[in-house]
């Protein structure tokens, strides 16, 4: 919970080219650990819910309050898909409420377990034209009244929120003005240091409330404190910030207490989520080719970059092969600034295989896509 606590949340992905991305983003940060801990604390401890942060994510219940006070302004506004959305429901009202009736009654449900009673078909160009039941649970979720209580294999349990949610985060209140701090300062502590913009991207991205006004508000309460970020004797653009909380992180770097380790990320990973503050803060461009044609890729699929310390060195184009239980390694991409050295060159194959480990693969295939100088311990 302390890892969830300082990332806030951990982005969901249905892909499974290594592993589930959520699974991974702890992994980084814990190495090995019991995957089914993750499913506990959703489904039986209930201290973590599936909800939107960023994007359909895991965050920590004890925040479902600041979601809460999102779910308040679903489809509103003027714009053409609000206005389909509650089009659709209102014609759809009597649907809505045989859903909400069969959860009170009968207590948490897959949505195969409902019968399609919609008025009118829920119309789109995309794979939801006519997922009249998936749509109208997915409204549901989005005004708060519905909630994911678990999953069977690939389907989603719904449930009624009241019921399903601990009564400490359904009793508590929050203010515009109290959602607006909260939010902003959780983002800042994940991201350690931030601009505005950065802020404005993450955790809960693009739904802040005044923004501007709450960190100047934080800023003069010393909540939150002004920095200069220095590279090469050249300060950074931007009004750059830190959480006055963590001012003691600073002090424990500039003492040379902290101790840089390797790992691999998620494309998904919260330190690379926002693209442009990741080449911005650490000089490394990441872009994610999956859906880029195969021909046009230029790292490869699913790729993972090696973060080395404070700095990322590479990325790495694995594959677990399930059948096999072994993890194909397509290649292995040095940055043009990547150390040559043995020692780096081990460290990441330990990396690797640390990963392998997590995976449960009994063998690590490499192909001869690797850099020359680290192909002695990359075999």
């Amino acid at each position: 919970m302390n890892i969830m606590h300082d990332i806030r949340y951990l982005q969901i992905d249905p892909m499974k080219v290594v592993a589930p991305s959520h699974l991974l983003v702890l992994w980084s940060r814990l190495g090995l650990y019991k995957q089914s801990l993750v499913d506990t604390l959703l489904w039986k401890d209930r201290q973590l819910l599936e909800d939107w942060a960023q994007a359909t994510s895991i965050v920590l219940a004890e925040d479902y309050p600041i979601f809460r006070l999102l779910k308040r302004s679903f489809a509103a506004g003027n714009s053409p898909w609000a206005k389909k959305i509650r089009d659709w429901m209102e014609k759809n009202k009597e649907f809505s409420v045989y859903i909400l009736k069969e959860l009170d009654s009968r207590g948490p449900m897959l949505s195969s377990q409902f019968e399609d009673r919609a008025a009118e078909d829920w119309v789109s160009t995309g794979w939801t034209h006519k997922r009249n039941v998936d749509m109208m649970l997915t409204f549901l979720k989005a005004q708060g009244k519905v909630v994911t209580a678990g999953r069977v294999g690939n389907q989603r349990l719904w449930a009624l929120a009241e019921r399903f949610l601990p009564n400490s985060v359904l009793a508590k209140p929050v203010s515009d003005r109290e959602f607006a701090r909260t939010a902003a300062q959780l983002s800042l502590r994940a991201l350690g240091v931030a601009t505005k913009q950065h802020i404005e991207q993450h955790f809960i991205r693009r739904c802040y409330l005044n923004l501007e006004d709450t960190l100047r508000e934080l800023e003069a309460e010393q909540a939150i404190l002004n920095v200069e970020i220095r590279d090469e004797g050249k300060p950074w653009t931007g009004t750059w910030y830190i959480h006055a909380q963590d001012k003691g992180l600073l002090d424990s770097l500039e003492a040379g207490e902290w101790r840089p380790r390797t790992t691999l990320l998620s494309p998904f990973d919260n330190l690379i989520s926002d693209r442009r503050r990741t080449e911005q803060v650490f000089g490394f461009s990441f872009r994610f080719e999956v859906y880029v044609p195969k021909p046009q890729r230029k790292y490869g699929c699913y790729v993972m970059p090696i973060l080395h310390g404070d700095r990322f060195i590479g990325r790495i184009d694995p594959v677990m092969d399930r059948k096999t239980e072994k993890l194909k390694v397509n290649a292995v991409h040095a940055e043009p600034n990547a150390p040559e050295s043995v020692e780096t060159a081990q460290t990441v194959a330990h990396t690797i295989e640390e990963l392998s480990t997590f995976l449960g693969a009994s063998d690590i295939c490499y192909s001869p896509h690797v850099p020359a100088f680290w192909k002695k311990a990359l075999h």
